[in-house]
């Protein structure tokens, strides 16, 4: 049975849980979920390995595992796209409801104070949540970063002032690579003559841990405390490729699963419990498998985040 047509019936779901190789993970999850304090951090599901999937099926699928909300894309190519938020996205969000769960927060393309950022922050507005991501700026041509964080910083301070009309925060993603920002400190640069209440720092444990080693990880969130607003928990793995025509070994990183990889999951969220985030947390399992492997995993890496909150 293929997963994206389970029926809305807990029944018609287990009986396609056991056919797609889902139930040891789901039924894991809920075995667990009776043992967890109520004091444990909520936590949402990031939703884009999940977009072959209704919003329905989604909704089934996390309520099985026992997460309180999910994290939905809202961009071009998302789950729901911007122009068609305003009438989309409260339908999302009652069908949240209907299955028990929240709408927690919305991963977006904002980069700009345009018609679709409005829109999109006044139907939050409406339906409570309080929080977005923000999309992403690029670095540029090499030699010109200087001047094109000043031009970000001035993209940040529009949206900031539009999205305080709807009183909902901005955060802005700690990434890697090519994007502004692309680690912590920077973010601080951009930020820090910024009300945290708001702009909001999105802090990510494989992106921070990918740019900021052994220790500069921790060095960025004790500087953000006063921001953070989000975070995002998955895992990274560095896998060896080919040598270059010179004969330097070149590498690539894989997502893996939270325990598996190289970003320390206890110890990064004890850090930023320890920086005063008490918060809920977004579960990225952004596995590049077929969807009914990415729902036994993201299974398998919740019944793990239990274990780290239940060291805190």
């Amino acid at each position: 049975m293929n997963i994206c047509n389970v029926s809305v019936k807990r029944r018609d779901f287990i009986r396609a849980a056991v056919e797609t190789g889902i139930a040891t993970a789901v039924s894991g999850s809920l075995a667990e979920e009776s043992a967890v304090p109520n004091s444990r951090p909520k936590v949402c599901v990031y939703t884009e390995q999940f977009q072959s999937l209704s919003i329905s099926a989604v909704c089934q699928v996390f309520k099985q595992m026992g997460v309180d909300g999910l994290d939905v894309t809202v961009r071009p190519g998302g789950h729901i796209e911007p122009n068609a938020a305003k009438t989309e996205l409260p339908k999302a969000a009652q069908i949240a409801r209907d299955h028990g769960l929240e709408i927690m927060m919305l991963t977006t393309g904002i980069t700009a104070a345009d018609r679709n950022a409005e829109e999109i922050l006044a139907t939050c507005q409406r339906l409570g949540i309080d929080r977005i991501k923000m999309g992403y700026y690029s670095a540029g041509k090499f030699g010109e970063l200087a001047k094109r964080l000043d031009a970000v910083r001035r993209r940040l301070d529009e949206v900031v002032k539009l999205a305080e009309k709807y009183d909902v925060r901005p955060c802005v993603h700690v990434h890697s690579g090519e994007s502004v920002p692309s680690n912590g400190f920077m973010l601080y640069q951009l930020i820090r003559d910024m009300p945290p209440e708001r702009i909001g720092a999105y802090l990510d444990s494989h992106h921070m841990v990918l740019t900021g080693g052994a220790g500069g990880w921790r060095q960025a969130i004790d500087l953000l405390a006063p921001w953070v607003s989000l975070v995002a928990l998955k895992n990274f793995q560095w896998e060896r490729l080919e040598r270059d025509e010179k004969g330097q070994q070149k590498w690539r990183t894989n997502y893996c699963r939270l325990e598996d990889g190289v970003a320390p999951i206890p110890e990064f969220v004890s850090t930023i419990q320890q920086a005063g985030y008490r918060g809920f947390y977004t579960l990225h399992t952004e596995y590049r498998r077929p969807v009914k492997e990415c729902i036994k995993l993201t299974g398998e890496d919740f019944v793990f985040l239990r274990r780290v909150f239940d060291g805190l």
